[in-house]
């Protein structure tokens, strides 16, 4: 059947019926109405509003009080050293836990994830986004870092400081804490002396050192003109 025969077939359809056809209109467009009705915009989501009022409540509102003792989560901080960085408002110079060898292993991991893009990995200041543009932080070797107390880093990770954002959501309480035993480390690695170094390990030191130094002394610089050996 062609597509001329297939529409004389539905005329004659529909002329044979034209009560049908009269029901059905009124039908579709209660559907129609219905359909239209159950839309659910984007812009108008199932939710309350702040303040709004409720039925729901006695009280007629939407936002109803918290319940006694409710602690936002994250916002707990008992320990204000460990959270803030101070005690009684002012920075502090000690820590809130002893410091071992592990707690200062992940201060470096720390550091160099979060820290030594600005700060370098040495602490001078000079990291990759610096020497892309982005603005010089001071080097933790200058006196006043030197001599800032332990809690002023951790409060500048918390709250920023400068053109330093704060990374108090990327960096823990306790990890901050950690990386301010590395940074007082690499502190010392640029200020130190012999006499910082512990006997034993000041021994192995020049051992390895007289060890390095060939059996017949140094060798003399060559003269002017003469070629090294």
């Amino acid at each position: 059947m062609g597509p001329r025969s297939k529409r004389a077939g539905l005329s004659l359809v529909v002329g044979a019926r034209p009560g049908l056809l009269a029901w059905a209109r009124p039908g579709v467009l209660v559907v129609a109405i219905a359909v239209s009705a159950c839309r659910q915009d984007m812009h108008d989501a199932p939710r309350y509003d702040p303040l709004e009022a409720s039925t729901i409540f006695r009280n007629g509102a939407s936002a109803q009080p918290l319940v006694e003792g409710t602690v936002a989560r994250g916002d707990l901080n008992q320990d204000e050293l460990l959270a803030t960085g101070k005690v009684n408002g002012q920075p502090a110079d000690q820590f809130p836990f002893a410091i071992t060898r592990a707690d200062l292993d992940r201060g470096e991991e720390r550091f160099n994830i979060y820290c030594s893009p600005c700060h370098g990995r040495t602490g001078e200041g000079n990291g990759m986004v610096v020497q892309r543009g982005y603005r010089q932080p001071p080097s933790y070797h200058a006196d006043r870092l030197r001599q800032s107390p332990a809690g002023y880093f951790v409060d500048v990770m918390t709250n920023g400081f400068g053109a330093m954002p704060d990374y108090r959501a990327q960096i823990t309480p306790d990890d901050r804490w950690r990386i301010v035993a590395y940074i007082r480390a690499l502190q010392l690695s640029q200020q130190g002396t012999t006499a910082d170094v512990p006997a034993a390990e000041l021994t192995k030191l020049e051992a390895a050192d007289a060890a390095a130094v060939p059996a017949g002394g140094p060798e003399a610089p060559a003269a002017a003109g003469e070629p090294a050996k």
